[in-house]
């Protein structure tokens, strides 16, 4: 905090405290102006109601002295006031670190036996799912979603259908949640319209979807454009993250629009790396947790 917010912090603190305390010690000395009756003179439903004054009770002075008590003392024991640090050196980093430390230690033998045995064999595990399915809900949920279906708007793939674009074996989650992926779809307005309807017509025919078989005639010469990635019959290439368009899985989504879209207008993905954030033990349990969700049929690749 720079000298001027603390400054300023401080200010604050000894105003308030200053405004209560005073209005603490003043109340109960301040003199009310009353009637003989011992009321204020403020009356209400002609007459009927009237305000008493009494004096404030005991328990009230002492429980609200108690917390002044407090809180003078917990201002010099704990940082609070501007950049003091206070006489106990507490300070939330400190907690933090000294909390991930022992809950590291106390995973310490869980996560070393989870790093005796690989991602598919790890899959298996119900501690290692447990661990895992926390990591996913921390760190991929926004995208993936809880359940890992995947965001067509986002072009999040789904993660339970067994298709993947840079290969689903242990080894490939691993590196995709480790280093990141990011994926280029380049745009192809520049073959005419005409040429990118009947270009889609042919990449939904790849599929078996519903398509207009002379477009897709039309369109099959000009998807020698597209088989350098997704190579001639169409089954993609794991190593450039280029999709499979034959399997009816579909990353941003597989309508007629959809699809002209993607060709004409190109599309991105970028999947973040998370070594920056997760140790590669957690990385591997996590790896284990994402293959188990393609294989959640109760196929144990034990």
């Amino acid at each position: 905090m720079s000298t001027g917010w603390s400054l300023w912090v401080m200010f604050l603190v000894v105003l308030n405290l200053g405004i209560t305390l005073f209005l603490f010690l003043w109340g109960p000395r301040a003199k009310i102006p009353t009637q003989p009756d011992g009321t204020s003179g403020h009356v209400w439903a002609h007459g009927v109601l009237r305000e008493g004054v009494r004096r404030l009770p005991m328990w009230w002075i002492v429980l609200s002295a108690g917390m002044f008590v407090v809180g003078f003392a917990y201002l010099a024991l704990f940082p609070g006031f501007g950049n003091y640090k206070g006489l106990l050196g507490w300070t939330s980093h400190g907690k933090l670190a000294r909390d991930v430390a022992a809950n590291d230690a106390r995973l310490a033998p869980l996560m070393e036996r989870f790093g005796l045995y690989p991602v598919e064999q790890l899959a298996g595990d119900p501690a290692a799912q447990q661990m895992g399915k926390v990591l996913f809900e921390d760190n991929c949920a926004a995208c993936h979603q809880r359940s890992g279906k995947g965001n067509v708007l986002l072009g999040a793939p789904d993660l339970t259908d067994g298709d993947w674009l840079y290969g689903g074996d242990g080894k490939a989650i691993a590196t995709s949640i480790h280093d990141g992926r990011s994926g280029v779809m380049p745009p192809w307005a520049s073959l005419g319209e005409d040429n990118v309807k009947h270009l889609a017509q042919y990449v939904l025919s790849l599929s078996g979807a519903p398509h207009d078989a002379a477009q897709a005639a039309a369109g099959q010469p000009l998807f020698a454009t597209c088989a350098a990635c997704h190579g001639a019959d169409g089954k993609g290439n794991t190593a450039l993250g280029a999709p499979n368009l034959t399997d009816k899985v579909w990353l941003h989504g597989g309508s007629v629009a959809e699809v002209e879209q993607t060709i004409r207008d190109g599309r991105q993905g970028h999947m973040p790396a998370w070594s920056p954030r997760l140790s590669d033990a957690q990385i591997h349990v996590l790896a284990a947790y994402v293959y188990h969700l393609s294989h959640a049929d109760g196929d144990d690749p034990r």
